[in-house]
């Protein structure tokens, strides 16, 4: 490993991977990757130039690169999680798995890393029986500020959970103050965490009662005044109650910002500047969180 290491990097999207290994300081050799998204690969373009792209992953066996001592992936979710339609192995997206398992048997790398959301326990032992391996469930909660629970299948060494690091919602916003935030349908006042990142973050916070949303510190006097109108502790108690109330009818919600859905994924600030918001609202979703990816690189040292 002194020499640097052959990397395989499949579903690449913005090259999550190779950020990862820079920062575990495990010495890259080579690095090879298999992505189509065309603003993913600009903006593994921009920051990792020297990336060798390979396109797309069906076309694997006209590949002519060098034997991988890793290969990664996260092959696509869309019929394994829970929040979508259940389509499993019959989703053509969720196919690309066995892709994956072909071309992990083809090489026979020293070592693997493949990452997919956490799904029903059928669809789980299906890819543990291919992968040869369970799968560790790591929460980035614990090296980030947002609630992502994700399973690990791999055969790197000494795999643990990672220690918590105690970071906040309120750590990674780029204005003073998160005042409240909207997740599950209700308003909570500074909560610890965000919620999970998806794919139609850009949208809006209003699309999906799980997204987070963010009241500014400016909108405080509206709550302020309704606490002078209503007494003692009136604004707590209606933040525990349902948001469809006058209150917070002309605060001034907001989404997370890219910015702050970078440091949510552990991603260098501004690493994904080069394509445009709704772009990187999309790449951050289906990304991975850098630092746990880090964690387990750890153990290729």
């Amino acid at each position: 490993m002194k020499r640097g290491i052959v990397v395989l990097s499949l579903f690449d999207g913005m090259s999550c991977g190779m950020i990862a290994l820079e920062r575990a300081g495990v010495k890259v050799k080579k690095y090879y990757a298999s992505e189509l998204d065309k603003y993913a690969q600009i903006v593994s373009a921009a920051n990792y130039p020297e990336i060798v792209r390979l396109g797309d992953i069906t076309k694997w066996k006209e590949w002519k690169i060098e034997k991988p001592d890793l290969i990664i992936g996260g092959s696509p979710c869309q019929g394994f999680s829970f929040a979508g339609k259940g389509l499993n192995f019959n989703d053509p997206r969720s196919k690309l798995f066995f892709t994956f398992v072909d071309i992990l048997k083809y090489y026979k790398p020293k070592y693997f890393l493949l990452e997919n959301v956490k799904m029903k326990k059928e669809f789980q032992a299906v890819i543990s029986d291919k992968m040869g391996c369970a799968p560790i469930e790591i929460n980035s909660a614990l090296v980030s500020a947002q609630n992502r629970k994700r399973l690990y299948w791999t055969n790197i060494p000494n795999v643990t959970q990672p220690k918590d690091q105690g970071i906040f919602l309120k750590d990674i916003i780029e204005t003073e103050g998160t005042g409240a935030v909207k997740s599950h349908g209700k308003v909570k006042e500074q909560p610890e965490k965000s919620q999970c990142l998806d794919a139609n973050y850009h949208k809006g916070i209003d699309n999906h009662g799980q997204r987070t949303g963010i009241i500014p510190k400016k909108s405080f006097p509206l709550l302020k005044e309704y606490q002078a109108k209503n007494g003692p502790g009136a604004v707590k108690r209606y933040l525990e109650k349902s948001m469809h109330q006058m209150i917070l009818e002309n605060a001034a919600w907001r989404k997370l910002t890219p910015l702050e859905c970078e440091r949510l994924q552990t991603v260098p600030d501004n690493y994904t500047n080069h394509v445009s918001n709704s772009q990187r609202y999309k790449m951050l979703s289906n990304g991975w969180t850098v630092d746990v990816i880090a964690h387990i690189f750890k153990g290729l040292k």
